[in-house]
């Protein structure tokens, strides 16, 4: 009886003591597991809120020691009537960060400014960037590589002579490329993952001109894809025309862009935003101020000139919105209800974006177009896209612009106004160093570099498993 009596007695404290046991193990399971997520995600997972973005160890002489020498230089830009950088001669003293030029040949492709500039700035003054500098390459998600392709490639061609495209001693920007490509080819970082996880900015369609094949792997900042499709006439194949006879068609070979690596940024607009507040009665139907004649895509430019210049309502001009055009490209986008994007030299260019600050309707009239933020944006809500083959019936474009109604338009105006900010580089800091804005275009691009993550880790994986001396093909990822 004295057992049973125990035994019975003992059973309260049991369950007590199983139950404490049971609250325990919950209370460290949540804590270490769900409290925690480090201990769920394994650190080459990419992070939902932020990036990590360790910059190359590059010299100072490839970025801000290279704008000190663009600054100290006497010579004036040869392609422009008024360079504003260069209209006396100064020698201005040596700076830590100097300012980006303003010359708009330049300007409009001041992406590597702003993003170097964010990575540059204090960490106690980043609180908005999405991008978190690591100061350990193996923390990183991607490796920046803080080269002003840009500012080299047109350091070159401003001295106006035919050396850009040559492989010479005398063409700086040429050794600048392969010293870069050198430098970073060599380090560990790059040797690790093929430099698959390294970011170039190349908005200047021909920054990088000799070295392209050599990035190929990485990712890629790139204004559009125009400058990097190449016809190769010794890739021919049969085709079979409609009446069944053979015929030669050359192969467009698209190795080193892609749309799932790379990512398209806008370019750097050079006229004043607009508030919608601030908006007046426009008189003019579309307004269009560019060069005239262009070269391949561009081609339809010149057709749609002659269509449209005559037209009612219709401003056509000739010129570029430097120093003595901006005023009058100014007025000319503010007073229009649609701005003209048809294709030049590339598919795009710096006028749209001018065109979205100046909440001018653009008009886009470039078949092969890719554009920045593209499932961040609903270009659709606020453009109007036009094929090229019916904008070049005559009256069609004019007629089709009509038929929006002022409450249309009004709309794509509102719409407009909420994505302004998107597009805006610059952070308000001369020197570009401090915060940048929460919705600026320099979050944006680490955003979508972010997306591009899982597809690059992916391929990672896939180049890890291939046997030795097999390689993947390069293949043209369409869509």
């Amino acid at each position: 009886m004295l057992t049973n009596n125990i035994n019975y007695k003992s059973l309260p404290r049991l369950f007590l003591s199983l139950s404490l046991l049971s609250i325990l193990s919950l209370f460290f399971f949540f804590f270490f597991f769900v409290s925690n997520p480090t201990h769920q995600i394994s650190q080459n997972t990419p992070h939902s809120n932020y990036i990590n973005v360790y910059v190359a160890d590059l010299p100072r002489s490839y970025n801000y020691d290279l704008l000190n020498l663009y600054w100290t230089s006497s010579s004036p830009d040869s392609r422009i009537p008024s360079d504003p950088d260069h209209t006396q001669i100064h020698h201005p003293p040596r700076r830590k960060y100097p300012p980006y030029p303003e010359n708009p040949l330049i300007k409009q492709y001041s992406a590597e400014y702003w993003l170097l500039g964010d990575l540059e700035t204090h960490e106690n003054s980043r609180p908005n960037s999405f991008a978190n500098r690591v100061f350990n390459e193996d923390d990183a998600d991607v490796v920046f590589v803080p080269f002003f392709a840009t500012l080299s490639a047109e350091m070159e061609l401003a001295k106006g002579n035919s050396l850009f495209r040559k492989k010479t001693p005398d063409n700086e920007d040429y050794k600048r490329q392969r010293e870069v490509v050198d430098f970073v080819k060599n380090s560990l970082a790059w040797k690790r993952l093929g430099g698959r996880d390294h970011v170039f900015v190349l908005t200047d369609p021909v920054a990088m001109w000799h070295v392209r094949a050599d990035i190929a792997p990485a990712i890629l900042l790139v204004v559009d894809f125009g400058g990097w499709f190449r016809l190769d006439s010794k890739s021919k194949s049969l085709s079979l025309t409609p009446n069944g006879n053979s015929s030669e068609m050359v192969l467009i070979q698209h190795t080193q862009v892609s749309l799932l690596k790379d990512v398209i940024v806008p370019y750097t607009h050079l006229l004043p935003r607009l508030e919608l507040k601030h908006n007046q009665k426009r008189h003019n139907l579309l307004y269009f101020k560019g060069a005239k004649h262009r070269h391949r895509g561009g081609l339809v430019r010149e057709k749609l000139w002659y269509l449209l210049v005559n037209e009612p309502r219709v401003i056509m001009e000739e010129g570029f919105p430097n120093a003595t055009g901006r005023e009058q490209s100014i007025k000319g986008m503010r007073s229009s209800e649609f701005c003209l994007h048809p294709a030049g030299d590339t598919p795009t260019s710096c006028r749209l974006f001018d065109a979205i600050q100046s909440l001018c309707i653009p008009v886009i009239v470039s078949d092969n177009i890719e554009l920045p933020f593209e499932g961040m944006i609903d270009y659709s809500e606020f453009s109007v896209f036009v094929a090229v083959s019916d904008a070049l019936i005559p009256s069609w474009l004019v007629a089709h612009l009509r038929s929006f109604s002022r409450v249309q338009r009004d709309k794509f105006r509102g719409k407009m106004a909420e994505v302004q900010p998107m597009f805006v580089y610059d952070s308000g800091h001369a020197d570009g160093i401090g915060p940048i804005p929460l919705d600026g275009a320099v979050n944006q691009i680490w955003r979508k570099i972010h997306q591009k993550l899982p597809v690059i880790k992916e391929t990672i994986a896939r180049d890890k498993r291939k046997p030795q001396g097999v390689s993947n093909p390069l293949r043209c990822h369409c869509t």
